[in-house]
């Protein structure tokens, strides 16, 4: 088909990420494909039979006819998805689909197909198992991130640069220190994710969350003295078959899991969303400080062949503005009615994969971010040297207060200041130039001590003892430290 074609209206388009280079082609785009969606419902298709016959009420040939028929491509995933819009859910589709196959293969194992169970059972459990994998991926991701951060944090602990506060120069701080504090939020981010993840529980609740079908079907099949045995003792065997957690009760209007698993993914994204606004903002042409890893046709531009943007750093800003809004619909989500809510439910499900997939981008994308990323401390002593000794006035301050008065320091530092900003002359300069005049600082102070006072290097404060603090914490979680001391 020629580019200009028009598409069939009736046909299905692609959805790889052409809009969405955060997780294009990344790892955790291939866990949340229809084709992905599709095998996870299938896959708690087979759980269900397995769980069933585990307390012996579905034949053993059943299970494994029901096992060999459920894979993703043995349907038409295209004509499901267009199936599904009947009855507002896929499941509803690919019930009467699975059970053909099967029949097609033993007829008597088709009886056993979905037995008991309603749609929200197969696809809330479904989503747990997506989710599982994607925070796999993501935890692993976050660990190298992790990993790079600290031995970004121990190697430029001594390494000066400018701290800034609403955006200007403040007092001096240490790139291991800002790195220090990247670690801080990805190991914050990386221990409510393994949380998360240990967690997430199966769905098994039949039609309103009674179990009431998978009891009718176990009295049908051995009397009344069997009816418990399709009851709560349903849901160890069908969560560990899945290998998700077990749950104490349905949860289909108790959307918690759901809940959780957005805000966990507001809190990825924003974790690495920090790391990533600062590469980006120290990445200027002006201040030089960093810059993203190279690779082949990484940050150019279409029309100006001179610029290396920050593609690294953009990618995982742009999942960090997308992430909360999705994390707001799965929260409004909470709000389910009744037994089993119409359109609550169905709200989740792209939201969800959206989330999912963007902070699996954005994880996958941070790691390459940050084991590459090039540190230039002769840029960031420069940028600390521009206000002439200005941003080490704080501790000048200080040390003139006990000679001159808290409040003649200050506005005498305030006066050198200004003077320094308008004439361009260092600061340190003009306070020399100021000891004859001011006999109480000529005998509290020589040249030799203001200069040294004015140095930005020799006030950073408690910065390494932190730095150490968080490097502690980072090895105390499980953190693989693989720099040299």
């Amino acid at each position: 088909m020629s580019m200009n074609a028009r598409m069939d209206p009736a046909s299905a388009g692609t959805d790889a990420g052409l809009l969405a280079p955060t997780w294009a082609g990344t790892p955790a785009a291939a866990e949340v494909t229809d084709e992905a969606w599709l095998q996870a419902m299938l896959d708690v298709e087979v759980a269900l039979a397995q769980a069933q016959f585990a307390v012996g009420l579905t034949p053993a040939a059943a299970v494994a006819a029901i096992a060999s028929e459920a894979h993703a491509d043995h349907f038409d995933l295209v004509a499901l998805a267009y199936t599904a819009r009947a009855a507002a859910n896929p499941v509803v589709a690919l019930v009467p689909a699975l059970t053909e196959a099967v029949a097609a293969k033993d007829p008597a194992a088709a009886e056993y197909v979905h037995r008991g169970s309603t749609s929200q059972d197969i696809l809330d459990s479904a989503a747990m198992l997506i989710a599982r994998r994607v925070l796999t991926l993501i935890t692993t991701d976050l660990e190298r991130t992790a990993n790079a951060l600290a031995a970004l944090a121990d190697t430029h602990r001594h390494t000066v640069l400018a701290g800034r506060t609403l955006a200007q120069h403040a007092v001096p701080t240490t790139f291991g220190l800002k790195a220090a504090g990247w670690l801080q939020l990805v190991m914050d981010a990386l221990t409510r994710v393994r949380a998360v993840a240990s967690a997430l529980p199966a769905q098994l609740g039949g039609a309103a969350g009674t179990l009431a079908a998978y009891r009718e079907y176990a009295t049908l099949d051995g009397g009344p003295e069997r009816a418990s045995q399709g009851g709560v003792e349903l849901l160890a065997p069908f969560a560990k078959a899945l290998g998700l957690a077990e749950p104490t009760l349905p949860w289909h209007v108790v959307r918690t899991p759901i809940a959780e698993l957005g805000a966990v993914l507001q809190l990825v994204t924003g974790a690495l969303g920090k790391f990533a606004l600062d590469v980006r903002t120290m990445s200027r042409t002006e201040l030089g400080e960093v810059s993203e890893p190279a690779a082949e046709g990484r940050g150019s531009s279409s029309a100006m062949p001179q610029k290396r943007n920050p593609a690294l750093a953009t990618l995982i800003v742009s999942a960090a503005r997308q992430v909360p809004s999705y994390a707001l619909v799965l929260a409004q989500c909470l709000l389910a009615e009744d037994e089993r809510p119409a359109g609550e439910w169905h709200a989740e499900w792209q939201p969800l994969r959206e989330a999912l997939r963007l902070a699996g981008g954005a994880a996958h994308t941070a790691v390459e971010l940050a084991e590459g990323l090039m540190v230039h401390p002769d840029r960031m002593l420069a940028n600390l040297e521009l206000t002439g000794g200005a941003v080490v006035t704080e501790r000048l301050a200080v040390a003139l207060a006990p000679v001159l008065g808290k409040a003649r320091a200050k506005k005498l530092l305030s006066t050198a200041s200004s003077e320094s900003a308008a004439t361009g002359r260092p600061l340190t300069e003009l306070l020399i130039e100021l000891l004859p005049p001011e006999p109480e600082l000529a005998a509290g102070f020589t040249s030799s001590q203001l200069s040294d006072l004015l140095d930005p290097t020799h006030y950073t404060g408690a910065a390494d003892a932190l730095i150490d603090r968080v490097l502690r914490t980072y090895e105390g979680n499980g953190g693989v430290v693989r720099w040299a001391k």
